[in-house]
């Protein structure tokens, strides 16, 4: 589990790291190869369907990294007395669902 401190900043596991880096990565080369379609003049339908796919693997990145910082740190920090982490993590959910 991933733990914050009071520095907003948070400790994670190697493996955590690594698997979020490895999505990042597997994003990147998704992005990289829309960029390839559209310096090949890819038909615009294709290359819609591939940038789809990128918005939903960065929502699933998403979902990661919230339903850690959930577990760890916002359960840790009421776990503690600190509720106004609550208020932080309103503000998150209010930008991701923008």
């Amino acid at each position: 589990m991933d733990s914050c401190c009071t520095k907003k900043t948070t400790v994670r596991t190697e493996e955590r790291r690594k698997k979020l880096i490895n999505r990042l990565s597997r994003i990147e080369g998704q992005i990289r190869g829309i960029k390839g379609m559209i310096e090949n003049d890819a038909y615009c339908t294709d290359i819609l369907t591939q940038s789809a796919a990128v918005a939903a693997a960065i929502q699933a990145f998403n979902r990661e990294l919230l339903d850690s910082h959930i577990r760890g740190c916002v359960a840790n920090d009421i776990r503690e007395g600190n509720d106004e982490v609550i208020d932080d993590l309103m503000d998150t959910l209010y930008r991701l669902m923008k």
